[in-house]
């Protein structure tokens, strides 16, 4: 049997590792996130490929050959970052004391080495597998060597380049050639994408093919090609890997020189204590619970309590309360697969004494659409322990479709336990599976858990799709839904999928659910803040959304034709304005006729250019050349009417559900870092409201008939959550009093009685007063308020001086974000700012002013899904008709029958209160009307 030779592109693992891990950091605050990384990608590596020979090859400093060639080379790429910068000596050295051969060449590049060895490989007879993420290499794969991604187990052999990227591996580089690299800044043949690379090379054979036949090459495409043939050459050979350096190995008896050594172990048991890796040094050591089971680098956990009095500062010694980071865990091993079709209904009896008897189980369904209103069940999967998954088809109707239960016959036999609050289940977005059950008449019960909201709890400002998730904490590759139903025009339903394929995945699917959780709950158990934050608050707002989400909300479609039709008029006026000022027609939505009027005809001044170096029309620049020129503010207004018209009063009427008569927006949970919902499918939290005309938008959202709508509005609730969280005396007492916060703001600063505060002066407070919390400069607030920066400047020390409390704060925040890489809300959130440590200025500065705004932006969102599940909770207990329709910043909207509506205007500014005591009273306002607009 042929021996095995593992070629890692260690500068591949770098950028790979310090992009994809948090900003880890050791007790002494090095960052380790690189080091953790990549160690654990070789881990990873050796323990699924296993290996006589390795070797570890990085990029030397320096220039190399192809700098002398072309000297833009590469010339695109920004500096290492200083964080990652840092780590690559101890690296270096860990990979060394691990027993890992390395190389590194000056002049050339790691992927020259590893073409150099892989051909040497293949020349003796080896099996030589390269572990890279960089598809130049594909050019080096032939019968004999492959290509792994450690990080999405990709393997490429021939066929799997050849299905890759449409070309054969020795293709490659003319495939590169004519698509170019950006990465690399190597240009290609302008336009050429991979589409076209690979039909001219399907049809022409080879690059040299391809140029020879450029004369009959026709349209853009064919022209451009003409213009790049002189550059092709240097092209490719830019992007051919060396294949013949000079190495220092002698190679010519075989490849015992690239043995694995002896783990220096004492090395590492050092580098291990530094860094903070306790889990791999108790493996080193031989202890029980190796890092398998153990919270990985720097994880210790945050003080303090994890009800309403929780603050996010130590206030008694002004640091951060320890140096917590994200808990991360090798992936476990590879489970063992025992998937099974259930095609008969005895086959599903078997399986449902196992549902009834599982302390939990993993459930998933597959339908027909992915709109949770409009979506029937095609077939639905279970897993009651790793690897040992079940796949019930319902509804396939492809070629191969074989006899099925069917839906009806399904949901009878399974009724029992899907309505059973007692057999607890768990999902992935379990939401959208409880609705799809819904549409069937199936009240689904028991949801103990969910894998989404695990990871939004654990880390919010990461994906949290299952696929994104089985790679980053089981080290799985899943199939994906394009695998199964293809992509484009060619995709089919999935009750068109072969039932086999559909099993596997669908099977896995709650296979890995189940898996997720089983990674990821021990995690949050272990830390009290996180678990308050996902059992009393993420997990039962969820089942109020879904109720949010089937009530919907009733719309007057007609008023909505008129508001469309009015707004049509509008912009047709405008129009006219703007061609009247323009001194010409043009099309008013067109950048490069808007440019043309505003900077040739016109000569309006340029505020800045696009990437393309073409001066700037966008948004941002009209709101700055509008000050001062009549055209910039007609395009915006008649953009605001076009925005208003088309995403709102004509398309709302069509989104009416016909079974229900209502408009069903679906929320995000999981999407803001801050913990904020999302709405889409309307987005009802964007309603433009500045404006008269997106007012009116509102009143289109309306009451049953005999109802009423209420609206109940936190008031100025991130100005009392700095008040409680900075613990400011002179904010406190201005709350206490209940005073108007920003006539006493401008009293502060201004230094004058509240009676003589000026409307002008309480405008400047309340613009200081919402800026500072969103950490503004005092070059936005100049610009926010028309002043000169000096100006702007003195206000903003006049407020601390009047608030200091809020300045030590604000300092604060951000020492402890950049001690801990994340913030919290009263309640315990975490809030990641994985650029709170960059060595870019301007990524630091958003995240620094993220770290102020986030724990109040956040625990104002905590307090609202508080106040949704205690809401929800009076109205069942007390038996009410009363619904919640909508959730909108902070603000909910009830819908109110008539002879309810004195008891739920007495109890419900008491209720949302109630839900935590701060160190200021909560103050809420409730508005009565037959529609949004008034109730508001």
């Amino acid at each position: 049997m042929s021996k095995t030779l593992l070629l890692v592109d260690g500068s591949s693992y770098l950028y790979r590792a310090f992009h994809a891990m948090p900003d880890l950091r050791s007790p002494n605050g090095e960052p380790t996130g690189a080091v953790y990384g990549v160690l654990n990608m070789l881990r990873r590596l050796l323990a699924d490929h296993k290996a006589d020979y390795a070797v570890c090859v990085f990029d030397a400093k320096g220039k190399t050959f192809r700098d002398d060639w072309y000297p833009e080379y590469k010339a695109n790429r920004q500096s290492m970052p200083e964080d990652l910068a840092l780590q690559i000596p101890p690296i270096l050295e860990a990979v060394v004391a691990s027993g890992w051969p390395m190389l590194q060449i000056e002049g050339v590049e790691a992927d020259d080495v590893i073409g150099t060895l892989s051909t040497r490989a293949a020349q003796q007879g080896l099996q030589c597998i390269i572990s890279t993420g960089d598809k130049d290499l594909a050019q080096l794969v032939m019968p004999g060597v492959t290509l792994v991604n450690t990080m999405t187990n990709e393997v490429l052999d021939v066929e799997g380049v050849q299905r890759k990227f449409g070309v054969p591996p020795e293709r490659i580089v003319d495939y590169l050639t004519l698509i170019g690299d950006t990465v690399d800044n190597v240009p290609g043949v302008p336009k050429v994408g991979p589409k076209t690379a690979v039909k001219w090379l399907t049809e022409h054979g080879t690059l040299q093919n391809i140029v020879q036949q450029a004369d009959a090459m026709t349209g853009v495409v064919g022209e451009n090609l003409r213009k790049s043939l002189d550059w092709l050459p240097q092209a490719s050979r830019l992007l051919t890997v060396k294949c013949d350096v000079d190495l220092p190995l002698n190679l010519e008896q075989g490849f015992d020189a690239l043995a694995f050594t002896a783990p220096d172990t004492a090395l590492l048991a050092q580098l291990f204590e530094r860094f903070g890796f306790k889990g791999w040094l108790r493996e080193l050591s031989g202890e029980a619970g190796s890092a398998e089971g153990d919270a990985m680098p720097g994880r210790s956990r945050g003080a303090g309590r994890a009800g309403g009095e929780r603050v996010g500062v130590d206030r008694a010694s002004g640091v951060a309360q320890g140096q917590a980071q994200q808990s991360l865990r090798p992936p476990p091993p590879p489970v063992p697969r025992h998937y099974e079709t259930l095609l008969s209904e005895q086959a599903l009896q078997a399986w449902l004494p196992q549902l009834q008897q599982a302390a939990l189980t993993a459930f998933d369904t597959e339908t027909s659409s992915l709109d949770p209103f409009a979506a029937r069940l095609v077939g639905m999967s279970f897993c009651i322990e790793p690897g040992k998954a079940a796949y019930l088809p319902l509804a396939h109707v492809g070629p191969d479709a074989t006899t099925q239960i069917g839906v009806e016959r399904a949901l009878e036999l399974l009724r029992p336990w899907l309505e059973n609050p007692a057999c607890l289940k768990l999902g992935q977005n379990i939401k959208y599976d409880q609705h799809v059950l819904a549409n069937h008449g199936v009240r689904l019960a028991g949801i103990a858990h969910d894998t989404l909201l695990q990871s939004y709890v654990l880390e919010s400002h990461m994906r949290h799709d299952m696929d994104a998730l089985a790679e980053r904490h089981l080290g799985v590759k899943t199939i994906s839904y394009d695998d199964v139903t293809g992509t484009g025009a060619k995709r089919i339903g999935f009750e068109q999928v072969d039932v086999a394929r559909a099993s596997d995945y669908a099977a896995e699917d709650a296979d890995i659910t189940l898996q997720l959780h089983r990674q990821l709950q021990p995690q949050i158990a272990a830390d009290a803040p996180l678990a308050h934050v996902y059992a009393d608050i993420e997990m039962p707002v969820r089942e109020v959304l879904f109720r949010m989400e089937r009530n919907g909300v009733l719309i007057d479609s007609d008023l909505l034709a008129l508001q469309s039709h009015e707004l049509g008029q509008k912009m047709l006026a405008l129009e006219e304005r703007a061609y009247s000022e323009a001194g010409q027609p043009f099309n008013l939505n067109s950048p490069k006729q808007i440019g043309e009027i505003f900077f040739q005809r016109l000569g309006l001044p340029v505020v800045k250019k696009t990437p393309s170096g073409a001066p700037s029309t966008d948004e941002e620049v009209l709101e700055k050349l509008a000050l001062d020129y009549p055209l910039p503010r007609t395009l915006l207004d008649y953009r605001s009417m076009a925005k208003l018209k088309s995403t709102y009063t004509d398309k709302l009427p069509r989104m009416v559900n016909p079974a229900t008569g209502r408009v069903h927006t679906h929320y995000g949970q999981a999407t803001a870092v801050t913990g904020r919902l999302s709405s889409n499918e309307p987005n009802l939290q964007n309603i433009p409201v500045r404006t008269a005309e997106g007012r009116r938008i509102r009143e289109a959202f309306i009451a049953a008939p005999g109802c009423v709508l209420v609206s109940a509005d936190y008031s100025q609730i991130e100005l009392r959550i700095m008040a409680h969280i900075s613990q400011d005396a002179s904010l406190i007492a201005a709350f206490e009093a209940g005073e108007d916060i920003h006539r006493a703001t401008a009293a502060e600063i201004f230094n004058r009685p509240l009676a003589e505060v000026s409307s002008e002066e309480r405008r400047y407070a309340k613009t200081i007063n919402f800026g500072l919390i969103y950490g503004m400069s005092a070059f936005g607030l100049a610009q926010q308020l028309g002043l000169d920066r000096s100006t702007a400047q003195a206000y903003i020390q006049s407020y601390f001086l009047r608030y200091p409390g809020v300045k030590q704060f604000m300092d604060e925040v951000k020492e402890q974000a950049r001690e801990r890489g994340w913030v919290e809300t009263v309640f315990g959130r975490r809030l990641w700012l994985p650029d709170i440590r960059s060595s870019n200025q301007g990524r630091r500065g958003n995240a620094e002013r993220a770290a102020i705004n986030a724990p109040m932006q956040g625990t104002a969102a905590d307090l609202v899904k508080l106040a949704m599940i205690v809401v929800q909770r009076w109205l069942d207990e007390s038996g009410l008709q009363t619904r919640l329709l909508m959730q909108v910043h902070d603000e909910l909207i009830l819908e109110v029958p008539q002879d309810e509506l004195a008891r739920v205007q007495a109890e419900l500014p008491g209720l949302m209160t109630g839900v935590a005591s701060l160190r200021v009273p909560l103050l809420v306002d409730v508005g009565v009307g037959p529609n949004w607009e008034q109730a508001h």
